[in-house]
C-alpha cells in the first residue's frame, strides 16, 4: 500500500466514525457542557469536523502558525456539520491524490509565534497532530453523550448500546 493509499483509507475510516457520532446527537444538547471550563457539545462538534479539514489546509504548507494561519470555523448548526464532513473528505482525497510520495516524507513544522511545537515529516503531522487530535476530541465528545445518556455507535468495535 503506498502513502497516498493509506492516509486515504485513514481519512474515510475516521470520517465515518465522526458521521455516526455526528447522526447521535441533537441539537437540543448544543450548549451543554459537563463543567463550566469545558467546550460545549457543540463546541466540541464543531472542532472535531474543522480537524477533518486540516489535511488539506494545514499539511500543504511547510510551517502552520496558529498565530497566522488558524481561522476559528465559526458556529455551525448539525446538519452543516454533517455536510461539512463530505466536502472536507472529498477535499482531503483531492488533496492527498494531488501529492506524490516525496510530499509525505517533507518536515512539516506547527508553531505559534516564534515557539515551534512540533516538527516532522508531513506523513508523521497528518497522523500525530491531525488524526490522533481529532480522534481525542471525538472520544471526549462520546464521553459528554454517555452523560447525555445518548446511544453511543461502536468506533473500533461494538459499543454497549449495538445489540
Amino acid at each position: 500500500m503506498s502513502i497516498k493509499d493509506g492516509i486515504i483509507a485513514e481519512l474515510k475510516h475516521e470520517t465515518n466514525n465522526t458521521k455516526r457520532i455526528l447522526n447521535n446527537l441533537n441539537q437540543d444538547h448544543w450548549t451543554w457542557k459537563p463543567h463550566e471550563k469545558s467546550m460545549s457539545v457543540g463546541e466540541l462538534a464543531i472542532h472535531i469536523v474543522e480537524l477533518h479539514s486540516w489535511v488539506a489546509g494545514a499539511a500543504d504548507k511547510d510551517v502552520f502558525d496558529f498565530h497566522v494561519d488558524y481561522k476559528p470555523m465559526g458556529n455551525y448548526n448539525l446538519d452543516e456539520l454533517k455536510a461539512m464532513l463530505d466536502e472536507n473528505l472529498q477535499k482531503n482525497i483531492d488533496f492527498v491524490n494531488s501529492k506524490d510520495e516525496a510530499f509525505w516524507l517533507q518536515d512539516w513544522t506547527l508553531k505559534a509565534g516564534d515557539n515551534v511545537i512540533s516538527q516532522l515529516p508531513r506523513i508523521g503531522a497528518v497522523r500525530y497532530i491531525i488524526t490522533n487530535h481529532l480522534i481525542h476530541h471525538r472520544g471526549q465528545l462520546t464521553v459528554y453523550m454517555r452523560m447525555l445518556d445518548l446511544p453511543l455507535p461502536g468506533i473500533y468495535g461494538p459499543s454497549a448500546d449495538e445489540k
